[in-house]
Parts: C-alpha cells; sequence; structure tokens
C-alpha cells in the first residue's frame, strides 16, 4: 500500500457444501457460486467445504479471469475442503493441521478423515494474513462431545495467528468456526488475538436478522436442528485486525438470505457471508494488540481450560477401557494359545478338537486387540494434547493474572 492511502477489500466467505454424491445439487450450486462470483467481482473469496478437487478445478478455470491467484489446501484422507480465490498475487501458503480433530470410529461425522486446519497467507500491496478454515462441527448443542476438540482447535488457531501475523500489517481470518458468537471459544479466540467482528463491527448491515448464516428460510437447512432457533444460528465469521501502521474498518456486511440474489435455490446450506472493509495507513505504527481484545480475557481463559479439563478426565477414562479391553483380549489369546499347545501335547484327547469354534474364537480376539489397541493408541495421544493445552491456558492464565 505504498503511496496508497487507503485500500477498499471486498470479500466474500461462504460453506459451499459441496460432498460428492451427498450434497443437493451440489454441481448445480458450484456453478452458480462460480457465475456469482465471476459477476460479482470479489478481491478475495474464501471457501469452505469443496470437498471434490474437481469442483475446485472447474471454479479456477471459470474465475482465472477475474481471481488469477488461487489455492486448494490438500491434507486428510478425503482433503481439507478448504480453497480460496484472490485477485492479488498470493505470496506463499501454509498449511497446519489440529492435533485433534473428532474421532475416526464416529464414521457418520467424518470430520476426523478430512484433517481440518487455518489455510492460507497471502499478499494484498500490504502484507495481508487471510486464512480460510473450519473447526470441528458441534452436530448436538445440549450433548457436545466434540467441545474440548473445538476449544483446542481454537486455542491452536490464536496461537498460530499470533506466531504467523508477526510480518503482516492486517490480519483477516474467514470460515465456519461452528461456534456462535457468545460461545467461549470465539470470546477465547477473540480475547487472546484482537480480532474484531465484523458483523459487531460493520457501519452498515443488510442481510439475515441478527447476521445468521444457518436459517429455517434456507430449503436445505435441517430444520430439526434449529428448533431452539426459530431466527437462525450465526456460525460463519469474518473477523480480521489491524496489526501495524494500518487501520481497519468494516464499511459494510450483507449476508444472503435463504436464497442466491436472482435465483431459486441457495448457494449452500449456509448462507454466504460478504464485507467491505476500509484499510488506511494511518502516522505512526500502532503496535500489537494480540492478547488486549477482551478486558475479561482471564475469565475466558479460565472457562475454557475447564472445559478442556472435563474432556481430559474423559479422554482418560477412554484410554483406560480401551487398555482394558486390550489387556482382556491378549489374555484371551494366551489363553487360548495354551489350550491349543496342551492340545498338541496329548493332553484332552479323549475330546475332539473344536478347530473351527477355536478358531473363530481366535479371530474375534485377535481383532478385539488390534482395535482395542489403536483406540488406546489414540485416547492416549488425546490425553497428551489435552493435558499440553491445559498447560499451556495454565501458564497464560498466571501470566493474565500477575500483569500489572
Amino acid at each position: 500500500m505504498e503511496g496508497e492511502p487507503t485500500l477498499r477489500l471486498r470479500i466474500f466467505d461462504l460453506n459451499c457444501w459441496a460432498i460428492r454424491y451427498l450434497s443437493k445439487q451440489r454441481q448445480q450450486r458450484v456453478r452458480l457460486i462460480g457465475d456469482t462470483l465471476r459477476q460479482e467481482g470479489f478481491d478475495l473469496v474464501l471457501l469452505q467445504e469443496v470437498w471434490s478437487e474437481q469442483d475446485y478445478s472447474d471454479l479456477k478455470v471459470k474465475l482465472a479471469g477475474c481471481y488469477p491467484f488461487s489455492h486448494y489446501f490438500r491434507s486428510g484422507v478425503i482433503g481439507s475442503g478448504l480453497c480460496v480465490f484472490s485477485r492479488f498475487p498470493i505470496l506463499d501458503t501454509l498449511l497446519y493441521q489440529y492435533s485433534l480433530n473428532g474421532y475416526p470410529y464416529m464414521l457418520q461425522h467424518g470430520d476426523w478423515f478430512c484433517g481440518k486446519e487455518p489455510g492460507s497467507r497471502a499478499g494484498v500491496t500490504a502484507p495481508l494474513l487471510s486464512l480460510s478454515l473450519q473447526l470441528h462441527a458441534e452436530y448436538c448443542r445440549d450433548k457436545d462431545a466434540y467441545l474440548p476438540h473445538r476449544l483446542v482447535q481454537a486455542w491452536e488457531l490464536a496461537q498460530f495467528i499470533r506466531h504467523t501475523s508477526k510480518a503482516a500489517d492486517v490480519v483477516l481470518l474467514g470460515g465456519d468456526l461452528n461456534m456462535h458468537p457468545e460461545d467461549v471459544g470465539i470470546r477465547l479466540l477473540r480475547g487472546w488475538t484482537g480480532l474484531r467482528d465484523a458483523f459487531a463491527e460493520a457501519m452498515h448491515f443488510e442481510g439475515c436478522k441478527n447476521g445468521c448464516t444457518l436459517v429455517p428460510d434456507n430449503c436445505f437447512t435441517d430444520k430439526s436442528e434449529l428448533l431452539p432457533f426459530p431466527l437462525g444460528i450465526r456460525i460463519d465469521y469474518i473477523l480480521y485486525k489491524a496489526i501495524s501502521s494500518f487501520t481497519v474498518k468494516c464499511e459494510e456486511l450483507k449476508t444472503t438470505t435463504g436464497r442466491a440474489p436472482g435465483m431459486n435455490i441457495p448457494f449452500s446450506d449456509h448462507e454466504a457471508v460478504m464485507a467491505t472493509l476500509h484499510i488506511q495507513r494511518q502516522g505512526q505504527p500502532a503496535g500489537a494488540t494480540l492478547g488486549t481484545g477482551d478486558p475479561a480475557l482471564a475469565d475466558v481463559v479460565t472457562e475454557a481450560r475447564t472445559e478442556v479439563g472435563v474432556g481430559l478426565q474423559a479422554a482418560r477414562r477412554q484410554r483406560y477401557s480401551s487398555g482394558r479391553m486390550a489387556v482382556l483380549a491378549l489374555l484371551l489369546l494366551l489363553l487360548q494359545a495354551a489350550a491349543a499347545l496342551g492340545t498338541l501335547a496329548g493332553l484332552g484327547a479323549e475330546q475332539p478338537f473344536p478347530k473351527l469354534s477355536f478358531c473363530l474364537l481366535a479371530f474375534l480376539a485377535f481383532g478385539v486387540l488390534v482395535l482395542a489397541s489403536s483406540l488406546h493408541l489414540f485416547h492416549t495421544m488425546e490425553v497428551k494434547m489435552l493435558h499440553g493445552t491445559e498447560d499451556q491456558m495454565w501458564m497464560v492464565l498466571r501470566a493474565l493474572q500477575e500483569r500489572p
């Protein structure tokens, strides 16, 4: 931005819900998204849940004229689903995968297989750190088994921003955070990084009431999940902050309202979020404000640490149960081996040896041993990650309490 007093940056963020073979009208919606982006001419596009690389390739070809720079983040078994399109050069990219992302045996949820992570670093004349990301889904708010994992992800994301934004002038984060605005994870992320919510800061807003991005008016939304929230919920965000000699203001924020503009179907089961940011250079460097965004940050860290501690205790119980099951399966195999050796030695020869039943039981015991050992290993890693995050939060909490 040397020589330019201001920069007007238009951002488009959307969870595309583009799951091959499962998402309704996926190809039609992906084409619609591409047509809209080509017509509107945003400066930066952040997309999540583009699970098919072919969909990304089709978008890349269609948008090459107006978005010459793009990147798709590959990770996990089925990919991250994250991609970014930009009118400005992408200077470099960095992929960081969260240490915890659900459970591999929860096949119906599938978060573990996609390896979710924060996404990209981009350059827009002045250094701009832009992140496209998605955190673990909630699935059940009343019995949220994934809350500790999502808090670990929010904490790692905050640490990621702190350690990668030092050379940036502006930090921009967009994506599906799968948390309500007042949830502890959002407050932790904003408080520890100083990020500002575009919806709360916007001088002009147009769209769904309260900025909701999952709304009953969307024909693809599961209405049963929104019964406690008749207006909908807001889980998709655009967050931003200036670090050095710049100021950032949200001039305008818009969301779609159940249907794509001028169309009969929505872009996705989520509403798109569109922000216009006004970036201006100021006289003197403002300096970093990381960790000063929330005056009650110590209380937020305490609450988050408590929830992580609850998850840690649950993980320890699961580790103990799986370890005990592995030991029992191993003992059964040893007993079977002793019985087989006894038969070979001539003991108990007066009765026929039930080979088929013996083999089936041995196969079952071996399968239980492998499965239980794998679960024990996974939950051991989970315990270490949760314990490590709890220790980090305790160190931060102690520092905040000792700060004048």
